[in-house]
C-alpha cells in the first residue's frame, strides 16, 4: 500500500506530460497533413524525369524502340 503513494503521483505526472506533448504536437501542426509527404516522395521522381526530358527536347526510349 505504501508503494501506491509513490506510484500514483508518478503515473499522474507521466499522464500530464503525455497530454502536454500531444497538445504541443497538435498545436505546432504535426498532424495537419499526414499524406502530403508520402505523395511528395512518389511525385518527386515523376516530376523530375518529366522536366529533365522536356528540357533536353527528347523523349525517353520506349520498351519497343530498338536499333
Amino acid at each position: 500500500m505504501d508503494s501506491l503513494y509513490l506510484l500514483i503521483p508518478i503515473a499522474l505526472v507521466f499522464c500530464v506530460i503525455a497530454i502536454r506533448l500531444l497538445l504541443w504536437a497538435i498545436g505546432s501542426g504535426q498532424y495537419d497533413d499526414l499524406d502530403k509527404e508520402a505523395w511528395r516522395i512518389l511525385a518527386d521522381d515523376d516530376a523530375s524525369e518529366a522536366s529533365s526530358s522536356s528540357e533536353q527536347g527528347r523523349r525517353p526510349p520506349a520498351a519497343g524502340d530498338g536499333p
